[in-house]
């Protein structure tokens, strides 16, 4: 199975992709993990990207895309995936597509998951993170056993300067603008399943495998 999963920043993306891969038994591709290993081991695209890191910048869509070239050429790939912050915009979509063309695949599925900004808001103005070990918990719906003090480790729990309501906003508008165009690239390649990803976390994960297998 190979998949992508679309979705605004607070969507649901990492609990559903944490369940995908279990389901399906394939390798989770974070283009933040894959930017983190590439810099930690010093390859020279790790090197390159760094270098416009360091300086604020964006890393351009070249440097983006031959990693994700290389990390899709890795064996565990062969068989599916599930592609997780990669591609952003339609031009990265393309380039994917060439990739793939390249080693005779195609994609099964593109999942999106819809939810209000409201929602989104209220999920992640309530997201707290430990500093030690990094356990993410959520003051309404996955509380700690004590306030501010993770569970597993006993680290202080803090809020992301990206969690607060402006930085939010601004965060949901450039995804609205980069890569909302997304959603009809793949609609038009009749790839596009919409799931909605309102109620309890993880509760959606029925529906996707409903209209995952529908389109088997």
């Amino acid at each position: 199975m190979r998949l992508i999963l679309l979705g605004a920043p607070g969507s649901g993306k990492g609990t559903m992709a944490a369940d995908l891969v279990k389901e399906y038994q394939i390798p989770h591709i974070s283009t933040g993990d894959i930017f983190r290993l590439n810099i930690k081991n010093k390859t020279p695209l790790g090197l390159e990207a760094d270098t416009y890191i360091q300086q604020g910048a964006l890393v351009p869509d070249s440097v983006t895309i031959a990693m994700v070239a290389d990390r899709l050429a890795q064996p565990d790939c062969k068989t599916g995936f599930l592609l997780d912050g990669f591609p952003r915009t339609v031009e990265q979509a393309e380039a994917l597509k060439v990739m793939l063309s390249a080693c005779k695949c195609k994609m099964d599925a593109v999942v999106e998951l819809e939810l209000s900004d409201e929602e989104i808001i209220g999920r992640l103005t309530t997201r707290r993170v430990c500093s030690s070990c990094g356990k993410t918990y959520n003051l309404d719906s996955n509380r700690p056993l004590q306030d501010g003090i993770c569970d597993a480790c006993g680290g202080a729990l803090y809020q992301r300067d990206d969690d607060k309501p402006d930085t939010i906003r601004q965060r949901l508008a450039n995804y609205n603008r980069q890569t909302m165009p997304l959603s009809d690239y793949y609609k038009n390649q009749n790839l596009l399943v919409r799931i909605n990803n309102e109620g309890e976390v993880g509760s959606s994960l029925p529906a996707v495998l409903a209209a995952l297998r529908s389109r088997a």
